[in-house]
């Protein structure tokens, strides 16, 4: 299971520290693993369909108690209807045995919606459903027509009163009358009988799809906590959890479908288990993209924070990780350069890195660095935002009231923007517009996706600035202002199919991102002066 490296790399130096597996560069020894099992995938071709539609590998480069250096690899999910291969890791469960209690109760349930199928399409059951719908609506017809002729009556007999009636003919009008709602009694009385019964026939069958419904229920709620029970995660410490408890602990929720069958966990399990000292972790896309994420095919990615998130932050603990880069206050004593000022607005070129806004942690922003520049300035002052990674001009407010304004100028589309970026490919289209409407992927945030049936509206208008060595220089005008909008519109198969270069979340990474805000074109909310600030890109 595990895989020893060739000769070549007894010359990489070994990380002082384990990977920070949610933003990191992949080390040489993680590259040359990799490059191993994409070998491999290369020779398997049974797999190669499969292999086509795109499935996520990760490599985890292990130390033995002898100091062996060597690797291990992994797959997510499943690979060829199987969770079991002999160059892989298993998993952490295996549900996929058809003796195990998964595929047993799976086949048990499978049975449930076959009988609940087969009543539901039952001809009895069909036909019942079929004559009560009709009894019902002829009742109602006929009982509409009744109550026209007993209005109709009813006027006549008072049209005769009016006329003037011995005793004995008023009498006689008396009788018809009650002789009229009898009847009405009578034909309402016999349609609620015979729709009754109609109900009852059909209330069987209804009863016994909602009892099989029920049981279906109740055993695949059971399963889906048996098969948690199952996920048992340890740690470098030695401690064991269950995959439940560690997504009850961190987000008070149950665990999402597919949780602990990535393929990051299932290496860090494997290599606990057989007292193997993890060094350095990876995982790359082989194979086509989503339909809605962005994947590309032999790129790095990070672990998704909705799924791997708590489990890695339990599994990591006892190894010394690399810190968050995204966390590194390195901007602390810093100061944005200002671009433009007045009594109203101040306009800063952001540099890569810097937040606009405070986060989760305790890193200095722009935010932090205009109110302590601007002691006097109130309101939310940060008018838009630019990604931590994205440089160029960042809008801020002196007052509440400018804020507004100047917010009101960017939803209306009152004011222009102009971004630079390189993207990683030769673009055969000068220019064009991308329309393609974004959501965020609740699984792994922050990353966006496209999905047109969720997804807010995202346009933008770009156009190619110069052809160079390494890529593409495009100049882009949103349209609107989706988060990672610039960044997808690039990076997806219906945008460009060119990610901007350095975007770790949907390219290659490396670096900086190569995204930089370049100007801003508006009228001044006060003065009506028309203003084009601009901050030449530092790439």
């Amino acid at each position: 299971m595990i895989h020893l490296f060739p000769r070549s790399v007894e010359t990489f130096p070994l990380p002082e520290k384990f990977t920070f597996p949610f933003h990191y560069e992949p080390h040489p020894l993680c590259i040359s693993a990799a490059n191993e099992v994409q070998a491999y995938l290369k020779e398997q071709k049974a797999w190669t369909d499969e292999l086509q539609q795109g499935k996520m590998f990760g490599v985890l480069v292990v130390q033995t108690t002898e100091n062996t250096l060597g690797y291990l690899a992994a797959f997510s999910g499943n690979l060829d209807g199987k969770s079991r291969h002999p160059w892989f890791v298993p998993p952490i469960c295996d549900f996929t045995d058809p003796d195990g209690f998964f595929r047993v109760e799976e086949r048990n349930i499978s049975a449930l919606n076959s009988r609940i199928e087969r009543l539901e399409n039952d001809p009895k059951f069909l036909q019942l459903k079929t004559q009560l719908q009709e009894a019902i609506d002829e009742a109602g017809n006929k009982l509409a027509d009744a109550k026209k002729e007993l209005k109709a009556g009813k006027e006549a007999r008072d049209k005769r009163r009016k006329e003037g009636l011995d005793e004995w003919k008023n009498h006689q009008l008396i009788r018809e009358s009650q002789f009229a709602k009898a009847e009405f009694k009578r034909l309402e009385r016999f349609w609620q009988e015979k729709i009754a019964l109609l109900q009852q026939e059909v209330g069987l069958f209804v009863q016994e799809i909602e009892s099989l419904c029920s049981e279906r229920k109740t055993r695949s709620a059971a399963l889906q906590q048996q098969l948690f029970d199952c996920f048992v995660l340890m740690n470098a410490y030695g401690e064991r959890r269950a995959l439940r408890t560690v997504f009850e602990d961190a987000t008070g929720k149950i665990p999402p479908a597919g949780a602990g069958e990535c393929a990051a966990p299932k290496l860090l399990q494997f290599a606990y288990i057989h007292s193997l000292k993890p060094i350095a972790m990876a995982e790359f896309w082989w194979g086509d993209s989503p339909k809605t994420e962005i994947r590309r095919h032999g790129n790095y990615y990070p672990a998704c924070s909705g799924k791997c998130g708590p489990i890695l932050n339990f599994m990591l603990q006892g190894l010394t990780v690399e810190e968050n880069p995204l966390t590194c206050d390195k901007h602390r004593h810093s100061s944005p350069e200002v671009v433009y000022e007045d009594a109203w607005m101040v306009a800063v070129n952001k540099p890569a890195g810097m937040l606009s806004v405070p986060g989760k942690q305790a890193v200095y922003s722009v935010y932090d660095w205009m109110k302590s520049s601007y002691p006097d300035a109130d309101g939310p002052l940060i008018v838009h935002r630019l990604d931590m990674a994205t440089s160029g001009l960042l809008l801020l407010a002196k007052s509440k009231a400018i804020h507004k304004q100047l917010q009101a100028m960017f939803k209306n589309r009152k004011m222009e923007k102009r971004y630079i970026a390189i993207v990683d490919g030769d673009l055969v289209c000068t220019q064009g517009t991308i329309e393609l409407p974004l959501c965020l992927d609740p699984d792994d945030r922050p990353r966006q996706t496209v999905n047109y049936q969720h997804g807010k509206p995202a346009i933008t208008r770009y156009e190619v600035v110069q052809h160079e060595t390494h890529g593409t220089r495009v100049a882009f005008h949103p349209q609107t202002g989706r988060t990672h909008q610039l960044r997808v519109h690039a990076a997806h198969p219906s945008g460009l199919n060119a990610p901007i270069v350095g975007d770790s979340l949907y390219g290659k990474g490396g670096g900086r991102l190569y995204l930089h805000a370049e100007s801003l074109s508006f009228r001044h909310p006060v003065t009506g002066q028309e203003l084009c600030l601009q901050a030449k890109a530092p790439f």
